[in-house]
């Protein structure tokens, strides 16, 4: 029976009538394909991008130098020092993230009790040298300038599922 079967696949080209079925089955859906570097698909409010550091509405920095996110740092990638200010609140001196290290598990922003270091939505930060991976304070605040309606946004939709 096996031998008759595959004769008759071979004489009726089944193969082929299948592969074009399929052909136009497909041909007239919408298209899945966009034109990446013009249009972007959607990203979900927990993507996990590059980090950024925020700041209050008046411009002060949120980071209180706790420390909880370079103790929960998995990959040991966040380094923070700090020193008290005049008023007697503590804020961070140095905050270096190495990005090389980073496995973007977002454990830094789960850790952070007043929301200071996020990732953001940005996932277009490909660079020439590895040096330009290790981001200082001033890099992760310019980030999160330059990022905060969006962080801002997705920190809304997810506040329900935290």
């Amino acid at each position: 029976m096996g031998f008759i079967d595959r004769q008759a696949r071979s004489l009726l080209l089944a193969e082929i009538v299948t592969g074009l079925a399929t052909t136009f089955r497909y041909m007239f859906k919408t298209k899945a394909t966009i034109n990446y570097p013009y249009e972007k698909g959607p990203l979900s409010p927990r993507f996990r991008g590059e980090h950024a550091l925020r700041r209050y509405a008046n411009g002060e920095e949120r980071c209180i130098a706790c420390k909880l996110c370079e103790a929960a740092c998995p990959a040991l990638a966040i380094t923070i020092e700090a020193e008290p200010r005049e008023d007697g609140s503590r804020r961070t001196t140095r905050y270096d993230i190495d990005m090389t290290k980073c496995i973007y598990c977002g454990f830094c922003q789960e850790a952070c009790p007043v929301d200071a270091i996020v990732q953001g939505p940005n996932f277009e930060f490909a660079t020439e040298t590895r040096e330009e991976l290790f981001y200082e304070k001033k890099k992760l605040l310019d980030n999160g300038d330059r990022w905060e309606q969006e962080i801002a946004q997705n920190l809304i939709a997810d506040a329900p599922y935290r």
